[in-house]
């Protein structure tokens, strides 16, 4: 089956949707975490979460459409299991991680190490919100009702 023409189950505006209202959660939660333990001023761990929040938005996107692409490829649809959802949230963040340890390390003048340790300690707290985060979301935007376009078709 040629993938190339696979539309997925999410629109791109339901995409966008989707990706704004997990990084507003995310930072509005992270935000007081982040002044526990970093010793800086409230508004540059806001700088630092909203620069890591558009580094994860577009990975977001990208990595979600890619997801549900293999999904639909695989088994021909892309409702998601429950070890579906935890595969889907540990990817992301290792993906993630690549990009967001070199930021914290020179935002935070952390060693590589120190940034790593820092960063995981985010990735945990990031699994589990995404894992509730994205549970809500498609209960509250099933897939089956999504406006935009139906269940994974293909052109």
């Amino acid at each position: 089956m040629n993938t190339n023409n696979i539309k997925t189950n999410r629109s791109f505006m339901d995409r966008i949707r989707h990706t704004i209202f997990f990084e507003i959660g995310l930072i509005v939660t992270l935000i007081p975490i982040g002044m526990m333990f970093i010793q800086g001023a409230s508004h540059h761990v806001g700088i630092l979460a909203m620069a890591m929040s558009l580094l994860a938005m577009a990975w977001n996107m990208l990595f979600n459409f890619l997801f549900d692409k293999h999904l639909y490829k695989t088994q021909g649809h892309c409702n998601k299991t429950s070890k579906q959802r935890v595969m889907h949230a540990v990817l992301f963040e290792l993906g993630l991680i690549l990009v967001t340890v070199p930021v914290l390390a020179l935002s935070l003048n952390l060693s590589f190490i120190e940034a790593l340790i820092a960063d995981i300690g985010f990735v945990i707290y990031a699994l589990f919100y995404s894992a509730v985060f994205n549970l809500i979301y498609d209960r509250v935007f099933p897939i089956n009702a999504t406006p935009f376009q139906p269940i994974c078709t293909v052109n």
